[in-house]
């Protein structure tokens, strides 16, 4: 049974998707915070496995109560999917920074809730790969974030793993990584997994980030020009 904690300042929003998740077979609330503080408290008391986390909260925000939850390691298991009304903004790339697995426009339709909330649990980041080139692009090459503690740690990565990080930052999937450089979707899997441990990524999402920040890959200048 997955276990999720919601955490949105606005009770008919957190009702709205309480009545979703509990009529999922595989997955029940366990909780529910209105703000940044609540869900950093509850998270420590009750371990979900998925926090779905609004961005905009008083007090304490999302992007706060994310790094809080994703960097304290009694919550190794807990993973972050972020609400947003606003899919392509700059809060939902500090939440990815913050360690949030992936995001969620709060207009999505139940059967999409449901099945995201099942791909965080799992492990996995949940980013389209258009929204990903998109929210990277226009954030991670802007000057303030372009110098990054990630730069040196690619040094640990051998040629073959910068190479998968790379193709994994471009939105690719695992089977389109193998399949591009004749490698078996799991030999991808294991170069994927080894790299977030010698980068300190808790998943892919990360992953992506920190392929951006330390210009593995170049954002696509002329997704701005035009």
């Amino acid at each position: 049974m997955i276990r999720v904690l919601l955490a949105d300042d606005q009770p008919l929003v957190r009702a709205g998707f309480r009545v979703f998740i509990d009529a999922a077979p595989d997955m029940t609330v366990v909780g529910e915070a209105a703000d940044g503080a609540e869900a950093i408290r509850l998270a420590g008391e009750l371990a979900p496995d998925v926090a779905l986390m609004d961005i905009r909260m008083p007090g304490v925000d999302g992007i706060a109560a994310t790094q809080a939850i994703t960097t304290d390691p009694r919550l190794a298991n807990t993973h972050v999917l972020v609400l947003t009304t606003f899919e392509l903004d700059e809060y939902v790339f500090e939440a990815l920074r913050a360690g949030a697995s992936g995001f969620l426009g709060k207009g999505v339709e139940p059967e999409e809730l449901i099945n995201a909330v099942r791909v965080v649990a799992r492990g996995e980041a949940l980013l389209s790969p258009l929204a990903t080139r998109q929210l990277i692009a226009d954030y991670v090459a802007r000057p303030r974030l372009s110098a990054s503690p990630a730069a040196g740690a690619l040094d640990r990565l051998t040629n073959r793993e910068a190479e998968i990080v790379r193709l994994v930052a471009t939105g690719l999937s695992n089977d389109e990584i193998a399949e591009s450089l004749f490698l078996s979707p799991f030999t991808v899997k294991t170069h994927i997994n080894r790299s977030m441990t010698k980068l300190g990524a808790r998943d892919r999402a990360q992953l992506v980030v920190i392929a951006y920040q330390a210009n593995l890959v170049q954002p696509p200048g002329d997704a701005r020009a035009g």
